[in-house]
């Protein structure tokens, strides 16, 4: 606490308004993303948004333009969050990186294919839908490829494209929701998938 007539350098005030500004912009990032995982996107009003968030709708429309500019912006940000989770379990055994898929699924997932269905509404969320989707291409590549039994490229490609499949967020949907299957039944349940498709 400063002493009573001592000013704070003019770096500091900076500083204490830029976080000050960040924490609202989070907030109202945060708002949204807890609107949009239970009501369609057509039925969002930012005036629920800014409350939730505790600002003034103007306050919203000012930092994002709209509630499609604010969209994108928590799709961005979750998509890097996301990114960040998924690199975390890369060059580590089959068995422990399906386990990681299924947390990120079960924390991620029904959002993830909330947003793919939705993508058409918001302006520009259809072309941040396809880089994830081609994201979790390269993820998969890149963390299954050294374990995939491939005797030439055209298998190599092939054996790929069912990893994808077997990782997909739809996959986890259907065997989480449809087949009613705990995490730890699911992991399993991917991990017997995989198999065939990956060296011992």
């Amino acid at each position: 606490m400063k002493e009573p007539g001592v000013r704070e350098p003019r770096g500091y005030r900076m500083s204490a308004r830029a976080d000050s500004a960040e924490h609202t912009r989070e907030r109202i990032v945060d708002a949204m993303l807890e609107r949009f995982a239970t009501t369609p996107y057509e039925r969002i009003r930012l005036d629920d948004v800014a409350a939730d968030a505790g600002v003034a709708v103007q306050t919203v429309i000012r930092r994002f333009g709209g509630k499609g500019g604010l969209m994108i912006t928590v799709v961005e940000r979750e998509l890097g969050r996301v990114a960040l989770a998924r690199e975390q379990v890369i060059a580590v055994t089959p068995a422990d990186t399906v386990a990681a898929l299924v947390g990120h699924y079960e924390r991620y997932g029904d959002l993830i294919l909330k947003t793919l269905s939705e993508a058409a509404l918001v302006d520009g969320l259809a072309e941040l839908a396809a880089q994830g989707r081609a994201d979790h291409v390269e993820w998969c590549r890149r963390a299954f490829s050294g374990h995939i039994v491939a005797t030439d490229d055209d298998v190599r490609a092939r054996r790929l494209a069912q990893v994808v499949a077997v990782c997909d967020a739809t996959t986890w949907r259907i065997l989480r929701h449809d087949g009613g299957l705990t995490p730890a039944e699911t992991e399993r349940a991917l991990l017997e998938l995989l198999d065939p498709l990956l060296r011992p």
